[in-house]
């Protein structure tokens, strides 16, 4: 790793209050013409020796504005502190982990997966419309039936329609045969411009789509297309992981990713991260956003600098080998769960470098599930799954408990 390094905690915080230093300070400054300040005190306890030793709680009651794009242009001077610690929280995710090259990448903390995807959506149906001259009933939405629901959003909000492809009951792989069929058909009512929604992890299942299975039928019938991954899920674990994973930017399909360092990475909510190649997220310019200083390049415009410091603590609290030796830990429990059904004769779904496994709910009783917290598939009464995510919180002397309660 080139970029992911550990640091001790006193330096942690003193890259922390070195970034607040270079942030506007509210409380002295001669600011005026600003619409935020620090939390309001006469509500908030924003004094006191305990913040001395609480970095991220300095963060939020400075509450940097964050707004823009900063591994572009030029960005809002009174918040360049906060601005350069998220930079170098992109630059970990987009070189160290999914292997761009260097300042061949952009990106942002987003406020979650949601918008991240609905970005990515966002930037190539303006590409197409730019470079092709193409019309909204020209673009069509690809993902697996497997895919969250935030795709449905961006269909809705961007006026593209969105299909989904069928995937195997048992393996949550996409059927070829059926991805074939569709895009023919696709083709044939005039599609001409593909977005494809590939996932590193569905929220259900964990499953992993191979994008290389969208390239070769979309290559085939020689239509353009862009290839964003959904990692939300999977962007902390899967490339750890599975070293020889070329889900990556050394794919050149690839275009974009979104992860969420709300799920696995324990940050606040509100801190989902959008990566992109160079020369994509300027198709999202919004030109009439001339008071700020640089360019409006993200779907919420204001964004809190804080939960990017959040971000940036994390990582480098862990560094590259304590957070692999993080997910090693949940991955054996995952592995210890699996090995209890296996001998249960319980049929599961789990991808071997993933924390998720879901049960059949033929195995599993509805008050079980209950009272364990188990997601169903669906809510409808007509469920399919239960699923079992090892998170932190998610001990073995927990899952013991709940295989006693198969047993019965």
């Amino acid at each position: 790793m080139k970029y992911w390094k550990k640091y001790s905690k006193e330096k942690l915080i003193k890259r922390i209050d070195e970034a607040l230093e270079s942030t506007i300070d509210f409380q002295n400054s001669k600011y005026l013409g600003y619409p935020v300040s620090k939390l309001d005190e006469n509500v908030f306890n924003t004094s006191g020796a305990f913040l001395n030793d609480s970095p991220l709680l300095k963060s939020f009651i400075a509450n940097p504005n964050n707004i823009g794009c900063h591994t572009t242009g030029k960005s809002e001077e009174a918040f360049k502190g906060s601005q350069e610690l998220e930079k170098e929280v992109i630059r970990v995710l987009a070189v160290d982990i999914f292997k761009s090259k260097e300042e061949e990448y952009d990106g942002y903390i987003a406020t979650g997966g949601t918008e991240a995807n609905i970005q990515a959506l966002w930037i190539y149906r303006n590409k197409f419309r730019k470079d092709f001259n193409a019309s909204l009933d020209e673009m069509v939405i690809l993902s697996s039936e497997d895919t969250h629901y935030s795709v449905y959003k961006g269909s809705n909000l961007l006026n593209v329609d969105a299909v989904s492809i069928p995937v195997d009951f048992n393996s949550r792989e996409i059927i070829v045969e059926e991805l074939n069929t569709i895009v023919q058909n696709l083709i044939s009512e005039g599609k001409k411009y593909f977005m494809v929604i590939s996932n590193m992890a569905t929220t259900m299942f964990g499953s992993v789509d191979n994008p290389t299975v969208y390239v070769e039928v979309l290559a085939k019938y020689n239509v353009k297309f862009k290839i964003h991954v959904d990692g939300a899920f999977g962007g902390f674990i899967y490339p750890i992981s599975n070293k020889k994973s070329t889900i990556n930017f050394e794919n050149p399909h690839i275009s974009s990713i979104t992860i969420d360092a709300h799920k696995m990475l324990q940050a606040p909510y509100g801190t989902g991260v959008f990566l992109c190649r160079k020369g994509l997220i300027e198709n999202v310019l919004t030109k009439e956003a001339q008071y700020v200083d640089g360019m409006d390049l993200t779907m919420v415009g204001s964004r809190s600098g804080a939960n990017a410091i959040a971000v940036w603590m994390i990582l480098f609290s862990y560094g590259y080998y304590g957070w692999f030796e993080k997910i090693n830990t949940l991955l054996l429990r995952t592995e210890w769960f699996c090995k209890q059904l296996n001998d249960l004769n319980i049929e599961y779904f789990r991808d071997p470098y993933m924390n998720i496994v879901t049960l059949k709910s033929q195995y599993v009783s509805e008050n079980l599930a209950h009272q364990y917290g188990l997601v169903p598939e669906t809510h409808d009464g007509n469920n399919s799954w239960y699923k079992v995510i090892m998170m932190d919180h998610v001990e073995i002397d927990d899952l013991l408990k709940f295989v006693d309660e198969l047993k019965n």
